[in-house]
């Protein structure tokens, strides 16, 4: 790493390095630590997903999770105790309305009535997803996120919800990760619905931004302040010079983080990628623009990794592939390259965003981390958010209005596709007990933020 000095037990940074109004903060997903086998939750199509065999790792799923929705005192004690400001949370669409619509399970917005009430009473501040991939099992039914239809269900959840919650969020989101949503779960087959359909990609890609502008709508009716997006973005470099890897590394760019951040704020798919996706989109799809363009108040910037890029000769489009890279890899594979998160900060405020306030929304690692008698020294975990505050930090000096930097995650919890297998925490879960045990990068957060 190049981007700070590399130290073993402390982060090299404090409160004083920032502006006054900048804010730290941990982040979380409702189906990762929840446990939606409690409070009359619904079935999402994670569910079903892990259900199928070769789809999760050991069949796991989010059933249990952490037990968030009956720890979560103990949980918000944990963020309030490292001395972070905020809290990240998404809200479970299959909690709320376990049919996808139509009757509500009161049940779950109490949980999240108390939740947030636990921040307020502990000084954080509430930052809300209202969808971070746990989709019904009864709309998955229906084509989910391939049909137009999905929107206005996707905007009647938001009424239900922020009727309720809204009036006291610190910041509400629309999606966590378009791109993961739609590229990763349509295209690639990777995450629930698991599909690998170019035809049900393109929709979902257009769909997801259509529902994200139609909720956008419904909260500014309801006088919901603060409103915003939060984007995923990986930073992707040509696997060697020849112009066919550079073409290559740019389609890839284009689909991962010039698609969805100029359907949003250019009100416009970049051309580049439209040329493969066009004759798969819905029809007269530039006509949903003026409705996903609905201005935002802030974005949200996920960053964890580069990819290094080649072509893929003989196959259909996108016609490329990722080959390893040789940088130090976190226990992801991911390779750890902080001055991309420096590029995206700065990139999207010049092009994209354009003087909105910026918040990190994700930022961290999976490590192999080992609890023993001494706790849990995970080094590199420490080392990786040295190295990426130090870019934060960089992109505020050059004038971009970063306003917050959140730590994924507060918990290790179900990552995904991978089961149990990855921790990502500032505290380490023991998956057969449930105890929890902060970490030495929580310690040092403390220890950092508390003066």
């Amino acid at each position: 790493m190049t981007s700070a000095k590399r130290e073993d037990s402390r982060l090299l940074f404090g409160r004083a390095d920032f502006p006054p109004d900048f804010k730290f903060g941990t982040a979380t997903s409702s189906y990762q630590i929840e446990g939606s086998a409690f409070g009359g939750c619904g079935a999402s199509h994670w569910d079903s997903f892990a259900a199928t065999p070769g789809n999760v790792v050991r069949g796991e799923n989010g059933a249990t999770a952490c037990d968030h929705f009956h720890r979560w005192r103990q949980d918000l004690d944990l963020v309030r105790d490292a001395n972070l400001d905020c809290y990240r949370f998404s809200i479970s669409w299959a909690r709320v309305l376990p049919e996808g619509w139509g009757s509500v399970n009161e049940a779950g917005l109490d949980f999240y009535d108390r939740l947030i009430d636990g921040m307020l009473a502990r000084g954080l501040e509430p930052f809300a997803t209202l969808y971070h991939w746990d989709l019904p099992s009864p709309l998955a039914s229906l084509g989910g996120w391939q049909n137009r239809s999905i929107a206005d269900r996707f905007a009647d959840y938001t009424e239900v919800v922020m009727r309720r919650l809204g009036d006291r969020l610190a910041a509400s989101a629309t999606f966590n990760e378009p791109w993961c949503i739609a590229w990763l779960s349509h295209f690639l087959g990777q995450h629930a619905p698991g599909l690998r359909d170019i035809r049900a990609a393109a929709h979902a890609m257009h769909f997801v931004l259509l529902a994200h502008g139609r909720s956008v709508e419904v909260m500014r009716g309801l006088g919901v302040k603060n409103v915003g997006v939060v984007m995923n973005f990986e930073y992707a470099q040509p696997a060697d010079e020849s112009p066919e890897a550079r073409a290559a590394a740019k389609l890839y760019d284009g689909i991962y983080n010039r698609w969805f951040a100029g359907g949003v704020f250019d009100k416009a798919y970049p051309a580049d990628v439209l040329a493969g996706l066009e004759p798969h989109m819905p029809k007269a799809f530039a006509d949903d623009f003026e409705i996903i363009g609905a201005p935002v108040d802030w974005l949200g910037i996920n960053y964890y990794t580069r990819k290094l890029i080649a072509p893929d000769s003989g196959t259909l489009f996108p016609a490329l592939k990722a080959v390893k890279g040789p940088l130090e890899k976190t226990s992801m594979g991911w390779e750890v390259y902080p001055e991309g998160l420096y590029h995206f900060i700065t990139w999207m405020h010049e092009t994209y965003a354009r003087g909105l306030p910026i918040h990190i929304t994700e930022n961290g690692m999976s490590s192999d981390d080992t609890l023993d008698a001494e706790g849990v020294a995970d080094t590199q975990r420490i080392d990786y958010l040295n190295c990426h505050l130090a870019e934060v930090r960089r992109a505020i000096d050059a004038g971009v209005p970063v306003k917050s930097y959140f730590i994924w995650s507060l918990l290790d919890n179900y990552e995904w596709a991978l089961g149990y297998d990855k921790r990502f925490g500032l505290v380490h879960v023991d998956f057969e007990t449930l105890e929890r045990q902060p970490k030495n990068s929580w310690y040092a957060l403390q220890k950092a933020l508390g003066a």
